[in-house]
């Protein structure tokens, strides 16, 4: 695999981690607000929400690398009314400079919190707009392996499980930072922290139930095509055989046992340090697992008639 399809690999993850973090935090921060105050809720998210700006920046730099030269960005971009690739590369504009405008009004408290939080809605459609359409940049019906609803799905399952397992890390650091600075006396932060962690392992949870559920549908569907071009793309997933299984057993720790073991222990003060410890691996192995099934993705592509 080329440098190329690796910065396509990095450059989706990324951004996809960056929506589903961008999304994951309102949700959060919405029924923070509600529960504990617009302050508690912000000392929770405010330094969350700033740090998915670098990430955003940098999945945009690693696209760089896949247009060759940077010069033919504006060209990519010319046929927003027939080519999905055109409105992805709009909407990752758009998702990263309105993320940057609602960072900057929050973190300044400018206008009021009514008009933030319809900025921050509009943002959020960017981001899932923009996820929709990367996926369908590859529903091309001379691949086979790509052209299924799965492709759909499982870039929002990569979307919504790396954001929840980011948030929680984006928490428990968070957390750590103002225990430090003693910004915390009457624990309402980690009682927001243990109530937020315990959600993101049950939605961690079911994505994984989910993402076992479409795996073996999807492989079983291209397996019982008739297109010779599915059973290649089959037979090099097979050639994959250990990185797929190592995927799934990053996935299955990650997302699954430790989110298990945060759900359980979470409630306890005392623990807090575990189950930071678990939150931050956790996070760790789903990353690295989401690389490697996008790296299965684009290894599966094999064209009709080639």
């Amino acid at each position: 695999m080329n440098l190329h399809e690796w910065a396509l690999i990095i450059f989706t993850v990324v951004i996809q981690m960056a929506v589903g973090s961008f999304v994951v935090l309102g949700v959060v921060h919405f029924f923070a607000a509600r529960r504990h105050g617009l302050e508690e809720a912000d000392k929770l998210s405010n330094r969350a929400l700033v740090a998915i700006g670098p990430v955003v920046v940098f999945g945009l730099i690693v696209t760089l690398f896949h247009l060759g030269n940077p010069i033919n960005a504006p060209r990519a971009i010319a046929n927003i009314g027939t080519s999905w690739l055109s409105r992805e590369i709009l909407l990752s504009l758009l998702f990263s400079f309105g993320g940057a405008l609602f960072a900057f009004l929050q973190w300044r408290k400018l206008t009021t919190p009514q008009v933030r939080n319809v900025v921050a809605v509009v943002v959020a459609v960017l981001g899932l707009a923009l996820v929709y359409s990367m996926a369908m940049v590859y529903r091309l019906g001379v691949v086979p392996a790509w052209d299924t609803l799965a492709t759909q799905v499982t870039f929002f399952i990569t979307t919504f499980l790396l954001g929840t397992m980011a948030m929680g890390a984006a928490f428990v650091a968070n957390f750590w930072y103002i225990r430090r600075k003693n910004m915390d006396p009457e624990h309402v932060q980690y009682t927001l922290l243990a109530g937020s962690l315990r959600w993101i392992a049950l939605s961690a949870i079911a994505l994984l139930g989910l993402q076992f559920i479409i795996v073996p549908l999807y492989l079983a569907a291209l397996a019982m095509g008739a297109n010779p071009a599915a059973i290649a793309s089959i037979e090099m997933m097979g050639q994959q055989g250990l990185i797929l299984a190592l995927r799934l057993v990053l996935l299955f720790v990650g997302a699954g046992l430790l989110a298990v073991f945060v759900y359980s222990l979470a409630a306890s003060e005392k623990r807090i340090r575990l189950v930071s410890n678990m939150a931050y691996l956790g996070f760790a192995l789903v990353l690295i697992a989401e690389v490697l099934g996008r790296f299965l993705f684009y290894a599966s592509m094999v064209q009709v008639g080639l």
